[in-house]
């Protein structure tokens, strides 16, 4: 009885501060959800309450995500899972799109070897074979607690009955570039376009989605590729003249893999491996970064900025030429994560002059030649601890929907190499790494992330949407955490910036960083350029000495925390 009052005092302090300074944006005692949704987040927590399990929990915000965040969330889409159970191990599973077995190398070039605009973009040829229905099945088959149909129940009902339009949809969908592209496809164009526009607070409801979910729900995630459903993505492809097929639907299978793991600062991080480029970037990221000593360099000034860009241009360049689906080519992997690689990589460092992008040589391998997310992070009572990070690329995808379902397609098969060295909407490039094969899942840089303290125990579940910017916008928080003790809110909120290699540009987030410290870096030999907002972190922190977890939704968008 004196535990619990004593809890109940500690939350209460803590929530008391918020007043003074600049905390989480939610406490809880046995628990956290952080989502981009509200409602998402809530169903989350209404799982952990019910006696589930952080992995149950994780699924019901998943599909949740795919009715009230329609631009991100998805079951038409793909994403990764990283997983650290309270015993300490943890896995990660990849349910990442693949490539229609009609697919081929050079779908995407004309008969002279160009690549055909907006066709990895917005046709039916943009779509992969989605891969969250089975990741969400995988995971609860293998690791869940409470009943199938009970994750969905949230996501059915808010589609059956509606839910009002938040600012962020009611923005989106009312975006003079977004209502076009919503309107070229008849099916998207009955739920996503209204003539007028849709009004702030409005229901929305989803019958034909509700319906699909239900499905799914009363007849397994199976049904998503066996049944109606599966019926009618292929009536889609018929009447949008896409390759998806029934075999490809059939044989879709989420991997489990041996997560990416290494120390940054004797803190062990778990991440991602491929098909996301996003853990052995970060590994080159915060190898590097290592070199560093932290406390000599003040936070943001020219010097730490610089240091940042230029290991970040580095470990992109070895992003676009080794990385790929590791089930089709060899990644040499312990390499690249190693501090010995990093101390080569960062010795290359000028510490007062950038480097030319055009100057930096990639890692070399031998290949055979044959910005929009969302992320969600949860932890229950137990310890168990999921970060997940699900896209259908762009916001809306495809813009196609699949007939009487009510879910929108994928593009994410823009994120292949079209064609080497040829940039895709987040102008990222790649080599024959990443060239389109069928079934080969297409290179992401997805990084949903968990990290341990010095002593084993779980700190950190960090992850982003953002396309490129996803894995700096993890290591920055990361950085911030460890090497400058900020709080959480501190470390989330504070401006970032972000460098990919090609093109040669540092990004800073608008009105962020004074002229002085922009002219300095001038003078170091950076190009500046502007980007609105770089990324949407949506993460949780236990803090050991008070016993709570300390949930925080980036306020670069409409994101959710609950504590219970």
């Amino acid at each position: 009885m004196k535990s619990v009052f004593f809890k109940i005092i500690i939350l209460f302090f803590l929530q008391i501060s918020t007043i003074i300074c600049r905390f989480p944006d939610a406490v809880g005692l046995n628990g956290m959800v952080v989502s981009s949704n509200n409602l998402a987040t809530q169903a989350g927590v209404d799982i952990l309450n019910n006696g589930g399990n952080a992995i149950d929990a994780a699924i019901a915000v998943g599909f949740t995500l795919a009715v009230t965040h329609p631009g991100a969330g998805n079951i038409g889409g793909g994403g990764f899972m990283v997983i650290r159970f309270s015993d300490g191990t943890s896995t990660s599973i990849d349910f990442r799109e693949t490539a229609p077995g009609l697919s081929t190398k050079n779908m995407f070039l004309d008969e002279n070897g160009d690549v055909i605009p907006g066709m990895s973009w917005s046709t039916a040829y943009a779509s992969g074979v989605p891969g969250t229905v089975a990741g969400f099945g995988y995971a609860h088959a293998k690791y869940g607690k409470l009943r199938w149909p009970s994750l969905l129940k949230s996501s059915i009902d808010l589609a059956k009955f509606g839910h009002k339009i938040d600012y962020l949809n009611f923005s989106l969908l009312n975006n003079e570039y977004y209502r076009e592209y919503l309107a070229n496809d008849v099916e998207t164009k009955k739920i996503f376009y209204k003539e007028d526009g849709f009004t702030l607070d409005e229901i929305f409801i989803q019958k034909d989605l509700a319906s699909t979910l239900s499905r799914i729900a009363n007849r397994g995630y199976e049904e998503f590729y066996t049944g109606e459903t599966a019926k009618n993505i292929i009536r889609c492809m018929d009447r949008t003249g896409g390759l998806i097929s029934e075999s490809d639907l059939k044989n879709y299978s989420p991997v489990e893999r041996k997560p990416v793991e290494f120390l940054y600062r004797k803190h062990k991080i778990i991440t991602m491996p491929p098909s996301s480029s996003g853990g052995i970037v970060l590994a080159e990221i915060m190898n590097q970064l290592e070199n560093l000593d932290m406390d000599s360099i003040e936070y943001h000034s020219s010097q730490h900025i610089h240091y940042m860009s230029e290991i970040e241009k580095i470990a992109y360049a070895d992003r676009a030429e080794a990385l790929g689906d590791m089930d089709f080519i060899k990644i040499p992997l312990k390499r690249m994560i190693s501090d010995e690689y990093a101390r080569k990589q960062f010795d290359k460092i000028d510490c007062c002059s950038a480097n030319d992008s055009n100057e930096i040589n990639p890692i070399s391998i031998d290949v055979n030649e044959k910005e929009e997310t969302t992320h969600y992070s949860v932890i229950d009572k137990w310890g168990n601890s999921v970060s997940v990070t699900t896209t259908i690329n762009g916001w809306y995808g495809s813009g196609i929907t699949v007939d009487g379902s009510g879910f929108l397609l994928n593009n994410e098969m823009d994120d292949f190499s079209s064609k080497p060295g040829y940039p895709n909407k987040y102008g990222l490039i790649g080599s024959w790494a990443n060239s389109i094969e069928p079934n080969k899942r297409m290179l992401s840089s997805m990084t949903p992330t968990i990290i341990e303290d010095v002593d084993g125990d779980v700190f950190l579940i960090v992850g982003s949407p953002g396309g490129s910017t996803i894995i700096t916008t993890v290591a920055q928080i990361i950085s911030n955490v460890i090497d400058f003790n900020m709080p959480l809110k501190d470390a989330i909120e504070a401006p970032r910036t972000h460098h990919q290699w090609i093109p040669n540009n540092i990004f800073i987030e608008s009105n962020s960083f004074n002229s002085n410290l922009i002219n300095e870096l001038n003078k170091m030999g950076h190009i500046i350029a502007e980007k609105r907002t770089i990324g949407e972190a949506n993460c949780i922190m236990y803090d050991k000495k008070s016993k709570v977890y300390l949930g925080v939704a980036d306020s670069r968008r409409n994101g959710s925390a609950i504590g219970y």
